[in-house]
């Protein structure tokens, strides 16, 4: 098999005609019949890793639904950690799966540079992979030291809600030689020495900081040689059950491919002998795909294009024809629909993955034509498996009958602490996001109570962002233009209040009102501690008697936050309208919970004199309401930091909801 180099630029072609971009030689129309939009998937599935982003977030990000998050990551061990991708559709940073991630990116651009300038993704695709390894290169401050877990995993999963508002607290966790961790070390120095490689020609600094940082791990992680330590804190969620020789043997690859140190390409064949085999046999399994866990099947790819030899030739065909046309009379279980069925977890990640494989083998000058076609078939029947051949597709914000309830706290936008809650419907569009998929028997349902089957993670888009940069350079496709997760804002912010109790018969007529303020923030979900609302009365015949504002008497009897409660204060005096302000500054409401999402305050205003307080502007809507029975009151006024968020005021001034703005593509 011939060694093929690839120079690697991110120079942007120029002048992108968006709806015929040049494929091949060829117009995107003039190649074979394409069943779905690939270049549609293809951007779509790199705006899905926006989403997931941590830390400070870019400034252009394509979302109105994220803000910064979890800026103290690190402090417990004097480091900045911000940065990163969330996992899944929790919010803890898991490095191993990460780094298969960052590296898995790196490894489609490092094949089809050309497919992300066409379709204009480089800039994302590039942006993304540089966000990952900026914050694996803060993990690994010293030489001896690698920080490869922010957020305890019990604890984050016990909370239902948004990343914005997350309030427990977010350990950081390091492997050293008395803590041994070598999987993920040695997954990180390939995902910074793939970075080294893509990024050598436009950012030579950068690809240099990275392959010292690549260099430096795999050191570690030889030192180390065990996984004892990573397991025991990570495990319960990503144990490495294939060992560390498979991490160590990906990374030797990509530190030789950017370096041509032999040393490193001995060093990945040496461990490739303690990569999981084929029981009672020296040859190398091949029933399973590349994953977070085992990299040896991408690796016996790598190393088979580099060396030929035949040991990485026969692991990676035998893998290959195992999965699409049959090994020996064996073959992948398919269901009944035609997806290759690995795993019930996240079963469509693993046919992405292989497909993504497949498609790069085909492409190789010595692989045989006849495979090449069959591998080419399989690649495109799982790819389009995803996108809806079934009936529906599997990921979210494109095709038909798209996923709209993934398990995904941030996307839900809910505000009770509980994933089977309110909304049923997941407020956001989660765009491009692969959810995990159908069972053995194609079965699936959009359930967002269901993370086996529809779960979300930044690995399941993994080697299927390769597949889509693989089924556009086959088949084509439209870029699309604006291509964005930019939402119109639903309500966020909002009061409800009804009659307590009332008199307006005698001498001393009052009205008490139960009033309750709801944080239901979600573009982004935040944290209210400067809320103020306002109950606007009609004292003019108070005024009339002889009385002033000063003689009306104000009291609360249910506070649940504390609220202040001022007296009368004058809105228009000339037509005796005073207003109630109740204060919820200091107080921290927030979409987490029963009682974190609203606040409750019972308060009477009582008059000197007979007063017909229902013609006060506030009151209007609430006739027919009684205790705890209550109403959205728009007639009151909610405001954020002195900013009127929800409700009029008297002189009709109302909340003006902002446009949304879509940067282009």
């Amino acid at each position: 098999m011939k060694l093929v180099k690839k120079m690697v630029g991110t120079t942007l072609i120029a002048s992108l005609a968006l709806s015929s971009i040049a494929v091949g030689g060829k117009s995107a129309g003039a190649l074979a019949a394409s069943s779905y939009n690939y270049a549609e998937v293809l951007q779509k599935s790199l705006v899905f890793y926006e989403l997931q982003e941590s830390g400070p977030l870019q400034d252009d990000i394509r979302t109105n639904w994220r803000s910064d998050t979890c800026l103290t990551d690190g402090q417990d061990n004097g480091l900045d950690l911000t940065g990163g991708w969330f996992d899944a559709g929790d919010h803890v940073k898991f490095n191993l799966p990460m780094s298969y991630t960052a590296a898995m990116l790196a490894w489609s651009y490092y094949e089809d540079p050309e497919v992300y300038q066409q379709t204009g993704q480089d800039e994302y695709i590039l942006e993304q992979i540089k966000f990952a390894n900026d914050y694996f290169i803060k993990c690994h401050p010293t030489a001896d030291k690698y920080y490869f877990q922010v957020g305890d995993g019990g604890a984050d999963h016990a909370f239902w809600g948004a990343a914005e508002i997350m309030q427990m607290d977010r350990p950081s966790y390091y492997v050293d030689a008395s803590h041994p961790g070598s999987c993920v070390a040695a997954s990180t120095a390939a995902s910074l020495a793939a970075a080294s490689v893509i990024f050598a020609e436009s950012d030579p600094a950068y690809a240099a900081t990275c392959i010292a940082k690549a260099k430096s791990l795999l050191a570690l992680a030889e030192t180390m040689a065990s996984d004892t330590y990573y397991n025991s804190v990570a495990g319960a969620y990503y144990r490495s059950y294939s060992g560390y020789a498979d991490d160590i043997s990906w990374a030797s690859t990509w530190i030789y491919m950017k370096t041509g140190e032999e040393s490193y390409l001995n060093k990945a064949m040496t461990y490739s002998n303690n990569w999981e085999m084929i029981q009672g046999t020296t040859d190398i399994s091949y029933d399973w795909t590349q994953s977070w866990d085992n990299k040896q099947i991408g690796t016996s790819l790598l190393l088979a294009r580099l060396t030929q030899n035949a040991k990485y030739v026969s692991a990676i065909e035998n893998n290959l024809k195992y999965w699409s046309v049959g090994l020996n009379g064996k073959k992948i279980n398919y269901t009944p629909k035609g997806l290759a069925f690995r795993d019930t977890w996240g079963s469509l990640r693993y046919a992405s993955t292989e497909a993504f494989l497949a498609s790069v083998y085909a492409e190789e000058a010595d692989c045989d034509a006849t495979l090449a076609t069959q591998l080419k078939a399989f690649a495109k029947a799982q790819a389009d498996y995803c996108l809806g051949s079934t009936g529906r597709s599997f990921v979210c914000g494109f095709g038909e009958n798209a996923p709209v309830n993934p398990h995904h706290r941030t996307a839900h936008g809910g505000w009770e602490n509980n994933c089977g809650g309110a909304p049923a419907t997941n407020r956001h569009t989660l765009v491009g996001a692969l959810v995990g998929g159908p069972g053995s028997d194609d079965s699936y349902t959009d359930d967002r109570t269901n993370y086996v089957n529809n779960e979300v993670a930044t690995d399941y888009n993994a080697g299927f962002t390769g597949l889509m940069a693989k089924m556009y350079k086959e088949y084509g496709g439209t870029v699309l233009s604006n291509v964005s997760a930019v939402e119109t804002v639903g309500e966020e912010i909002y009061l409800q209040a009804g009659i307590n109790a009332q008199d307006l018969r005698t001498t001393g007529s009052f009205i008490e009102i139960k009033s309750v303020v709801f944080n239901h923030t979600a573009w982004p979900a935040r944290i209210t501690d400067k809320l103020t609302y306002r109950y606007f009365v009609d004292i003019s015949q108070v005024i009339a008697a002889g009385y002033s504002a000063s003689n009306m008497e104000v009291s609360a009897n249910y506070k649940q936050h504390g609220e202040t409660i001022s007296a009368l204060k004058p809105w228009d005096e000339e037509k005796g309208i005073y207003y109630v302000e109740i204060s919820l500054v200091g107080a921290k409401i927030y979409p987490g919970g029963q009682s974190e999402q609203r606040s409750e305050c019972q308060f009477r205003i009582k008059a000197p004199c007979l007063w017909d307080y229902t013609t006060s502007p506030s009151f209007q809507g609430l006739t027919g309401t009684s205790n705890n029975s209550c109403v959205n009151n728009p007639n009151m006024a909610v405001y954020d930091d002195g900013v009127l968020v929800y409700g009029k005021e008297p002189n009709g001034s109302a909340v003006v909801t902002p446009t949304p703005v879509v940067t282009p593509t």
